[in-house]
């Protein structure tokens, strides 16, 4: 698995930081044995989930179906880079011209 996925939620699009256990737990069992779970950090503003995977795009789509039968689709970004890599390539939303960072 050569690339790090990373999922953006904005905190004030969640109910609530327990969300977080389910949301990783139906990303496990829609995503299986494609990407691995790397965990997650959190901040007051933000939640960062990260995942390794072969194919950062085709993971995103995945989880874009599970962040979408939750109702969290609107407060979400996402972007890759080479696993021990700096630079992100960002993959959602569509045409941000915000840059992709970690806190």
């Amino acid at each position: 698995m050569d690339y790090q996925l990373v999922i953006k939620l904005w905190r004030k699009s969640l109910a609530d930081e327990a969300f977080l256990a389910v949301l990783e737990d139906e990303l496990k069992a829609a995503l299986g044995d494609s990407v691995e779970l790397e965990g997650h950090d959190v901040s007051p503003k933000e939640i960062n989930i990260f995942m390794l995977t072969a194919d950062p795009r085709q993971a995103f789509r995945r989880a874009k179906d599970v962040l979408e039968r939750l109702g969290v689709e609107q407060g979400v970004s996402a972007a890759f880079r080479l696993f021990g890599g700096a630079a992100f390539t960002s993959i959602w939303p569509l045409r941000s011209m915000r840059k992709f960072t970690l806190p």
